[in-house]
Formats: C-alpha cells, sequence, structure tokens
C-alpha cells in the first residue's frame, strides 16, 4: 500500500508532494543541476513545509507520508515509478516511527519550549546518516512558544543542506509571519464524507452502513471517522454528549450535564495516566540504575519531578482534547439543527440522532439555534483562555437551555 493511501480526498496535495519527492531525489542523485537532465523541476522541492487544514483533515498523515517519500528506495523509482511505495525499507522505517534521519516531535504538554526546539536545530545542523535527507516533522507548530519559534526560524533562514522541515498547524494564522513566508504552504480541505466511508470499508473492513454514519458524523475529521467505526466506546460517548441539548431543561439538567461532561473528560485522562504515567516513570528509573528500596542516584530527583510536571500537562492537555471533542459533536448537532429549521435537504451530520434533532428544531426558531451555536463557540474560546473546564460547561449548559 502506497504511503499515499491514507490521504482522503487531498488529490492535488498528493500531485505536489509527489513532484517534490522526484525533484528531491534527482537533486540526490546527481546535484542540484539533475533536475533538468531527469526531467523534473527543481522549484517543486524546497527546505520548508507548512500543512494546514481543518481538524482531521490530515495535516500530519500528508507530512509523514512525504517524509517516506523523501526517504523512498523503491528500485520501481529506475523505471518512472512514484515516490512513496510504502514497501521499500527506506518507506517502512518512516512510517512506523523509526527512521534514523526523520524525527517526529509530538509535544505531550501545551507548549514545544525554547529548549527542545534547540536541540531540534541542532539536530537538523548534521549531516544524514543514509546521505538522502534529514526531515525533522512537527506535528502541532502553532504550539511553539515564542522563544522556540524564533529558535526555529534561524534554522528555516539558514537551511541545512539536506535538512527538510515539516510544519503542521490548523491555520497558516497560527504560525509566525517570519517562519510561514519561508515555507511553502499547503492546505488540505475537509475530505467528503463519501471518500472517508469508502476508505473505512476497503482499509478497515467496516460495514459500509457503519463507515457511512462514522463518516457522516465525524465531520471531516478522518481519524475521528475512524474511532467512531471500530470503536464502541467513542459511539457510546458521542451518544452521551448528543443528549445534552435533550437534558437542559432545567438549571439542575444543565448543571448535571456540565458535571458529566467535566468528569468524561477527567476520565479519560485518568485512564490515559494509569499506565502510560507508571511505565515512565518506571523507565526512568531503569534509565538511572534505581534499585527497589535503595536510596534514589544522584541526579533522578529531578529527572523525575521535570517527569511528573510533563505528566501533569499532558493530563490538562488529555481533558481539553476530550472536552473539545464534545464540543464538536455539539456543534455539528445544532448545525443539523438549523438546517432542518432552514429546510435544507443535505446530508445531515447526526443522520442517526433524526428522531432528536427534529424534536429540538420544532421546539424554537432558527434564531434560538445560532444563539446555542455561539454558547458552544464561546466555551471553546473559554477553554482555550485557561477558563475552569466546569464553569466554562456549565456556562454553556445554562446558555443552552436559553437559547
Amino acid at each position: 500500500m502506497a504511503v499515499w493511501d491514507d490521504l482522503v480526498g487531498q488529490e492535488r496535495v498528493v500531485e505536489q508532494l509527489t513532484a517534490a519527492a522526484a525533484a528531491a531525489r534527482a537533486t540526490v542523485l546527481a546535484g542540484r543541476g539533475a533536475d533538468r537532465a531527469a526531467g523534473t523541476n527543481a522549484s517543486s522541492m524546497t527546505h520548508a513545509w507548512l500543512f494546514t487544514g481543518p481538524p482531521g483533515a490530515g495535516q500530519t498523515t500528508a507530512a509523514r507520508a512525504f517524509a517516506a517519500a523523501l526517504q523512498c528506495t523503491s528500485p520501481d523509482l529506475e523505471l518512472g515509478g512514484t515516490p512513496g511505495c510504502g514497501f521499500c525499507d527506506g518507506c517502512h522505517t518512516v512510517m512506523a516511527g523509526s527512521h534514523a534521519d526523520v524525527k517526529f516531535v509530538r509535544t505531550d504538554g501545551l507548549s514545544i519550549s525554547v529548549k527542545d526546539m534547540r536541540d531540534l536545530v541542532l539536530r537538523a545542523s548534521s549531516y544524514p546518516t543514509g546521505g538522502r535527507w534529514s526531515v525533522i516533522m512537527i506535528d502541532a507548530a502553532h504550539r511553539l512558544t515564542e522563544a522556540a519559534a524564533n529558535a526555529l526560524l534561524k534554522a528555516v533562514e539558514e537551511p541545512s543542506p539536506r535538512t527538510v522541515w515539516l510544519l503542521c498547524a490548523p491555520s497558516v494564522q497560527d504560525v509566525l509571519p517570519t517562519i510561514r513566508s519561508r515555507a511553502r504552504l499547503l492546505v488540505l480541505r475537509t475530505p467528503a464524507a463519501e471518500a472517508v466511508a469508502d476508505m473505512l470499508v476497503r482499509r478497515d473492513g467496516v460495514e459500509p452502513a457503519t463507515a457511512r454514519m462514522a463518516a457522516l458524523a465525524g465531520q471531516g475529521d478522518v481519524e475521528r471517522s475512524h474511532r467512531l467505526a471500530v470503536d464502541e466506546q467513542a459511539r457510546t460517548r458521542r451518544a452521551d454528549v448528543l443528549r445534552i441539548p435533550l437534558e437542559v431543561a432545567d438549571i439542575g439538567g444543565c448543571l448535571s450535564a456540565a458535571q458529566r461532561l467535566v468528569d468524561t473528560a477527567k476520565a479519560d485522562a485518568d485512564a490515559l495516566a494509569e499506565t502510560q504515567d507508571a511505565r515512565e516513570t518506571d523507565d526512568l528509573k531503569a534509565a538511572y540504575g534505581a534499585a527497589e528500596g535503595s536510596k534514589a542516584p544522584r541526579g533522578m530527583a529531578g529527572a523525575v519531578k521535570e517527569l511528573e510536571k510533563r505528566q501533569k500537562s499532558r493530563a490538562t492537555r488529555t481533558r481539553r482534547e476530550t472536552l473539545g471533542v464534545a464540543l464538536l459533536d455539539l456543534l455539528g448537532f445544532y448545525r443539523d439543527v438549523l438546517a432542518l429549521q432552514l429546510g435544507s435537504t443535505g446530508a445531515l451530520a447526526n443522520e442517526d440522532q433524526r428522531s432528536a434533532l427534529s424534536r429540538v428544531a420544532s421546539a424554537g426558531p432558527p434564531e434560538g439555534t445560532l444563539r446555542r451555536i455561539e454558547a458552544v463557540l464561546a466555551c471553546r474560546r473559554a477553554l482555550d483562555r485557561n477558563v475552569d473546564p466546569l464553569l466554562a460547561v456549565e456556562a454553556m449548559t445554562v446558555a443552552l437551555r436559553a437559547g
């Protein structure tokens, strides 16, 4: 399976990236002047790329596939094949996350520190061990602190000859203007529900009816659609969230729904911490050679404290992400309500909830639905400003009741 197969509905992006990978290969084989001789366009390849698009459109998938194509060693390339075969050692190790010349950066916390970025810049200055390309992919470039972004800018301004930076962010506005002006922009679009459903059937063996439901409910988010298609717990949580519009008839219902939503997010974070935090702590102690019941080796206490800080930050991020998914489900619900109120005949994201949608749609005017949509968006903005999650969600549910 080619590395591009999981990039759903992004044909134009795939075309640009494969052309760039072919130009990069020609550069490696015969120097900068070889592009003309090889019939490729040198301008299609550059040292920095910025992948943007709506949530779940596949920014990270596209960047990872491009990294694999840059390291592709398929013998078919000699016969004019497309880089990114998915079967050669280069593609396989990149997709598995074990290629020596490809570094994937994904922060567990709320931001990427300047220390981490300086380490990456230092790594970027070295020549690739395999003689092809040194690729550094930053999954959440919008989480760079100001100092970290400035450190990255220095590396992008003066790039090493065989280093490629792949930056992923929700939108171009989330990246410093000085960085985005030095990177080639690729904007991914929201894939059609039909394309997502087809992928779920073809790749994951999901039943067509379930695949269509998951693709519609995922609202263009491929990863979210996949979870809904294969994970019964994810479907149960979505159903719990979509009951909220029917439960906010009184203040008690509003507060109860808010508490349940926040408790679910906390339970998700605690479940992750229960396994991952313990494993990380054990691995750290093993690295220091600490024996049970003995005195902690020198320097271990500080390392443990730093690890606990990162774990706490990751738990906060997990709670926010869980609440963010729930709020997106609520937004989709009220958009469907508004569509029914305005007489739209298009497909609904929550077709499986049509009875509840009709009930809410008949209970008030479109103006009230628009105010409820704004209440959900206001909750998202409050969470981004670090407002206490319970207070933010309670304010939202009370606003949903008022309409």
